[in-house]
């Protein structure tokens, strides 16, 4: 548990940082919520290649970075805000591009992950 504490921590925070580094003008696409959600799957992808795959892992390394850091890196409640605060008139078709555009990126970002780390490790 301390282990995904942790991480969950630091992951949280970097998510925080790139947010308030770029904030997201209300009835905008929120890009940095977007790109933080892509980039996360795209990282969890390979990093299940590389503790599954490619070499044993120590048991922690797993529940750290996979649940914890990237766990607290990723949002989907952050995710549902922002669609949720979109669904208003003249945003509304932000909101379903956001809704469906994150959906489909990040289970592609999972998938290339997936498939680019296999690729490299020769598997």
């Amino acid at each position: 548990m301390a282990a995904v504490a942790v991480g969950g921590g630091i992951g949280a925070l970097a998510r925080y940082e790139l947010a308030t580094t770029w904030p997201t003008a209300p009835g905008h696409f929120p890009w940095t919520t977007f790109a933080i959600n892509v980039s996360g799957c795209l990282l969890i992808g390979v990093l299940m290649v590389l503790v599954t795959e490619v070499r044993v892992a120590h048991p922690l390394v797993r529940p750290f970075l996979g649940v914890g850091v990237l766990g607290g890196f990723t949002t989907f409640s952050t995710y549902a805000v922002e669609i949720h605060g979109l669904l208003k008139p003249g945003s509304a078709g932000v909101a379903l591009a956001y809704l469906g555009g994150t959906l489909l990126a990040a289970g592609l970002a999972v998938l290339t992950g997936v498939a680019v780390t296999r690729r490299l490790a020769g598997r």
